[in-house]
Parts: structure tokens; sequence; C-alpha cells
């Protein structure tokens, strides 16, 4: 962490502080509206300053922290989660999503109809080419 930075483009904290792999994902996330800071939509090049609130979604994942300091390099996760603190309230909302995902059903299990499993194409198979149907004509027909 660097004390002496005043402020800083919003992409390259985003990655300083390990919410995106790279910065041109970042900046992707910023042009699709997925980022905003102090509840205003921003561009990659904006200013970031300590104080700032940055709403960002990774994934499903919806986040809101508070800009604690400032870097110019990308440093291991521990050092990374030190540029921030996530509020409360975004805390307990990706709790109760989480445990959302992991109390809802199998999303296969529910399916009742649609493609066969390997399983079950073999079951059809079996009763559609049983060996004792002759699919061509014999002389046996006549």
């Amino acid at each position: 962490m660097n004390s002496t930075l005043e402020s800083m483009r919003l992409d390259k904290w985003l990655w300083c502080a390990r919410f995106y792999k790279t910065r041109s994902v970042a900046v992707e996330e910023i042009g699709k509206g997925r980022v905003t800071v102090n509840q205003q939509n921003a561009k990659a090049a904006r200013e970031l300053r300590v104080g700032d609130t940055v709403s960002l979604r990774q994934g499903v994942v919806e986040r809101i922290v508070v800009v604690q300091a400032l870097s110019n390099m990308r440093g291991p996760a521990p050092v990374a989660q030190q540029l921030y603190k996530e509020t409360e309230a975004s805390q307990k909302a990706r709790a109760e999503a989480a445990e959302r995902r992991r109390l809802a059903p199998e999303p296969a299990a529910t399916l009742s109809e649609g493609r066969p499993t390997k399983r079950d194409r073999r079951q059809i198979d079996q009763v559609r080419h049983d060996w004792d149907d002759r699919w061509s004509a014999s002389i046996d027909d006549e």
C-alpha cells in the first residue's frame, strides 16, 4: 500500500484490490455498467479517492466496498484486502445469497422430460432394435 497517492484510476484500483483478474476485465465490467462509484455510473479512467464507495458485481455476487487505501501494485490477497472495507449490508446480502444458492434444488432433478441420459438411450435402443426383430425383408415373409 502506498499512502502518498491521492487518487488513481478506477480500473487499476479494482485490479490491484483483486476484484478482477486483469485490468481489461475490470474495464469491460465498468463499461457494462456493473461498477458504480458513490452511486454514480463511472468510467474506467475515473479518479478514485480514499473514502469513495464502490459498488460492483462479480458474477452473481453484488458487493459494496469503501476505499480504505490506494496502491500502485497488485499484491497478495491479504494485502489487497486492506485496500477496502466491505459494508455490513453487503456482507449480509452476500451471505444470504450464498445460503439461497446452497439450498436451491438441483436443476436437473426437476426435469421430467428432455434429452435422455445415456442409460435411457440404451433402453430405448434395446426396445427398438431387439435382435429377434428384422428390419429388412426376409424370404419367409412372402
